[in-house]
């Protein structure tokens, strides 16, 4: 029996013709996905479900669908599907990852543009028959400066077109290193120096605890007078109001937004300022855009369908169904080692290389590597996926290197990671044990034993008395739960460390108390994906 597939938003004829060209059975209902009810009454019907935005995957949708195997997103974006809702049905969610980048980056351009030289307030005013010819004095981006916070896809085209311009372009990435940063013929620099410098400043990053508000009242205060900033990526990067007073003092010259921080926007205090254009979220809205990524989710779930092949997938490692019985710990562990390093290196990496040792060097290393890789990442784009990190590693510079070699110690098995940064290595061992769990064995060439949770802290300190207890009493003060405990040193009196395992996200006041006691030389948060 062929496999059904649903259409609940509006995809084009082609991607339909895809579906039927490839023998799949495709009802097309693009307007199904609005009516929640509706789609929960048929969704137990079908194999695959195609969707854009308008469709939204709730657990309650998830519960009807007994049958459902795929959800393929037409898009980057998939906040509109609970992922660990479908991850617990078993039912994979794909994403177009790479198929918008263009559209993005040139809405971008396009918006500097028009804050540039005031185009949409010169033509309402034209429209309106004024002729109002010496109001609308502009700028010319010739020999401007242009600020670009997150320099990978999409911001990299956004320098090589700015380039283009005559632009002298700066950019802002943690993980930008210096020798990518020199093929892309742009300058690296940090944050404060990138406020300082830029005549527009355009934001290229996803929404993550680290970016949000990046552009805070503090940062858009250290910008330059006369600033012209751009806003085509999230919406909760720029703090809007912040943005508005300045608009309003002059510091600011104007802003161009096609994304906000709560949409659809029907008010925002961007809105009805001078020399603030606003679009409704436009970016990935051409005809080639949305064209390519409907093709591309046609083409990946017909394949996953018919042949198991997994592409872009965001919650399943690329193997085959025989590897995944056995390899599905390992990758689990793989994620996680490359999470924590991911989490406490704030710097460019320059490398990462990856350790397989006994029994793991001889499977699927190439999708290990990725999940290691996936689990870097995720700090800076939540939204990568097995198949996607190694390629924004590559963009980014970032060498990857691989050595396996037969069983060396008392483990059958272990996978050791270390990244390279310009000032230091980090490395993280962890193995599988016979109860199918992973564990973390070795930190900084430190053995532990540490069980991985949901809730972590990580701590290292001089090898004194009072550590256990200062931990213990801290956290119990804060109500934070210690479900398990695991401590290491490199000798008596040496470098320790410390990874509690807790029940509940650890409150930044319990973090500064720990750091207030003097005791200890970091004290880092983790948050670790253990669904």
């Amino acid at each position: 029996m062929a496999p059904r597939v649903l259409i609940s938003d509006k995809l084009s004829d082609a991607a339909v013709q895809i579906f039927r060209d490839r023998g799949i059975d495709v009802d097309f209902q693009p307007d199904l996905g609005k009516d929640k009810d509706k789609l929960a009454e048929v969704i137990g019907q079908y194999d695959g479900l195609a969707i854009r935005s308008a469709t939204k995957v709730t657990p309650t949708i998830l519960d009807k669908a007994d049958n459902l195997k795929v959800i393929g997103r037409a898009g980057i974006g998939t906040d509109n599907i609970d992922k660990e809702a479908a991850s617990k049905k078993g039912v994979i969610v794909m994403n177009t990852p790479f198929g918008n980048m263009i559209t993005t980056a040139e809405h971008a351009i396009a918006m500097m543009f028009a804050v540039a030289r005031q185009i949409p307030e010169a033509s309402a005013s034209t429209h309106a028959g004024k002729w109002e010819k010496s109001k609308f004095m502009g700028v010319e981006l010739t020999g401007k400066t242009l600020g670009v916070i997150g320099a990978g896809n999409i911001g990299g085209i956004v320098c090589d077109r700015a380039r283009g311009l005559k632009m002298k372009v700066v950019a802002y990435d943690p993980f930008l290193g210096e020798e990518k940063a020199k093929q892309m013929q742009v300058e690296k620099v940090d944050l404060d120096d990138l406020l300082k410098r830029a005549d527009f400043i355009t934001l290229h990053v996803p929404l993550t605890d680290q970016t949000k508000n990046i552009l805070s009242r503090e940062n858009l205060e250290k910008t330059k007078k006369g600033v012209r900033i751009i806003n085509c990526a999230r919406g909760g990067l720029v703090d809007e109001e912040a943005l508005a007073d300045l608009l309003k003092s002059g510091h600011v010259a104007g802003a161009a937004f096609d994304v906000f921080s709560e949409e659809p926007a029907t008010d925002n205090p961007l809105f009805n300022l001078p020399n603030v254009v606003c679009t409704p979220h436009l970016g990935a809205a051409t005809t080639e855009a949305q064209e390519n990524v409907a093709l591309q989710v046609a083409e990946q779930m017909a394949n996953y369908l018919l042949t198991g092949a997994v592409e872009n997938a965001l919650n399943m490692p690329s193997v085959t169904a025989e590897e995944a019985k056995v390899m599905g710990p390992w990758i689990k562990l793989s994620d996680h080692l490359g999470s924590f390093i991911g989490q406490m290196t704030d710097e460019p990496i320059k490398a990462i290389n990856i350790l397989y040792d006994g029994a793991v060097a001889e499977m699927n290393l190439e999708a290990l590597n990725c999940s290691v890789i996936a689990g870097i990442m995720k700090r800076v784009n939540p939204d990568v996926n097995m198949v996607s990190a190694p390629l924004i590693a590559k963009e980014r510079g970032i060498k990857i290197s691989t050595t396996n070699q037969a069983q060396s110690g008392a483990f059958e098995g272990y996978i050791k990671v270390t990244v390279v940064t310009d000032t230091r290595e980090r490395s993280i061992g962890g193995t599988v044990f016979s109860d199918g769990k992973p564990r973390f064995i070795q930190i900084k060439g430190i053995n532990i034993d540490a069980e991985i949770g949901q809730h972590m802290v990580y701590t290292t300190n001089e090898d004194v008395p009072g550590i256990i207890g200062t931990l213990g009493t801290t956290m119990g003060s804060h109500g934070v739960n210690i479900a398990n405990f695991t401590l290491g040193r490199s000798s008596q009196k040496g470098e320790a460390i410390a990874l509690l395992y807790v029940d509940e996200p650890v409150p930044a006041k319990a973090l500064q108390a720990l750091n207030d006691t003097g005791l200890f030389k970091q004290v880092k948060s983790l948050e670790f994906d253990v669904a």
